[in-house]
């Protein structure tokens, strides 16, 4: 096969089969090698239910993946900013560059990105292929002593960059964060290092806040799934011995954890959304408005998230190896899918196409 690639047909349908290596037709593309590939909760969602909001169509199916990294293996005549064997992190979608958000500098809003592993129309192909395609100023070098494992963990990290950075998340402040899986547990990582004085993890299931204790020294919390969400404010509060907190970074997109935050809260406190929920759902309005809270949400990540969240990792600042829970080979790539879904880890890799 010259570039092998997992595509997806429908819902549990992954092929393992040869695609075309794609061209380069800009002067400012570049090809890389795929070395790894992240899993996230979106490709298993793709993978049990055959798409999210748009459904991938069986006539056509689409290669997986969207967190990489790799090497670059070929470049167009007007790149000078990567060269062939540079180590770079990928940040996976391009915009169109001329619409309002792209030329306001909110490029990741633009309504004709083109993300990778996007059912279209039109389809876009993902990451989980030998060769990968994408403008050079999309690719992020990265230095010889940060391995291409953790150079994955530049987009989620890119993720949790820009949800602080939305939280205006200033030294001495208490920040919550709702859920601790992936995103959580990098946000915390991230609002340390904006100056939170104190951060809080909050969850569900014991067993992902004692991963993270370790991980951060950070304070957790155990949410009560049989109390609601005005008990568990309370009590949380009550934990960590305040009366309210400055900022609430919620991680895991469920109604409960929500209001909790928003009743976490201080009056003129900050709130953002980075967990993907239910479409619609109820909202504790009053509390909101009565609170004057700063409410914002957070999609992906925008200018100067990506090579923050590189600075961050490569520096060291952000130990993200701990992070990386098991490497799946290429053609396994449905065992780490599987492995997610099951909740096992906390990031599953899948190891580029081997020679």
């Amino acid at each position: 096969m010259e570039n092998p690639s997992i595509v997806l047909y429908r819902a549990g349908d992954a092929k393992l089969q040869d695609t075309p290596v794609p061209e380069i037709v800009d002067p400012h593309d570049v090809l890389v090698r795929i070395a790894f590939v992240g899993v996230c909760g979106s490709d298993v969602h793709f993978y049990r239910h055959g798409g999210i909001s748009r459904m991938v169509d069986p006539a056509v199916g689409i290669t997986m993946g969207h967190e990489a990294s790799g090497v670059i293996s070929a470049v167009g005549a007007s790149v000078t900013r990567v060269s062939i064997g540079d180590r770079v992190a990928i940040e996976p979608g391009q915009p169109c560059r001329y619409c309002r958000p792209c030329k306001s500098g909110t490029y990741h809003l633009c309504k004709n990105m083109r993300f990778a592993a996007d059912p279209g129309p039109p389809v876009t192909q993902g990451t989980l292929s030998k060769y990968y395609r994408i403008a050079e100023d999309f690719v992020y070098k990265v230095p010889e002593s940060m391995s291409l494992e953790e150079t994955v963990l530049v987009e989620p990290t890119s993720v949790a960059v820009h949800a602080v950075k939305l939280g205006d998340v200033r030294p001495g402040e208490t920040v919550v964060v709702m859920g601790s899986g992936t995103i959580g547990l990098l946000v915390a990582s991230v609002a340390k290092q904006f100056g939170a004085h104190r951060v809080v993890l909050v969850d569900i299931l014991a067993r992902k806040l004692e991963f993270a204790r370790g991980f951060l020294e950070c304070e957790t919390f155990v949410s009560d799934k049989e109390h609601t969400a005005e008990q568990n404010a309370a009590a949380l509060l009550e934990a960590i011995g305040l009366d309210e907190v400055d900022t609430v970074i919620e991680c895991s997109g469920a109604p409960s954890s929500i209001e909790t935050g928003i009743y976490v809260l201080r009056g003129g406190g900050k709130y953002v959304q980075t967990g993907m929920g239910r479409p619609k759902m109820e909202f504790p309005m009053t509390v909101m408005s009565e609170k004057e809270l700063l409410v914002r949400g957070c999609f992906r990540y925008s200018s100067g998230d990506y090579e923050l969240a590189v600075s961050m990792i490569s520096k060291g600042l952000i130990d993200v190896k701990p992070l990386i829970s098991s490497t799946s080979e290429f053609e396994d790539a449905t065992v780490a899918w599987e492995k997610t879904a099951r909740g096992e880890g906390i990031k599953n890799l899948i190891r580029g196409v081997q020679d």
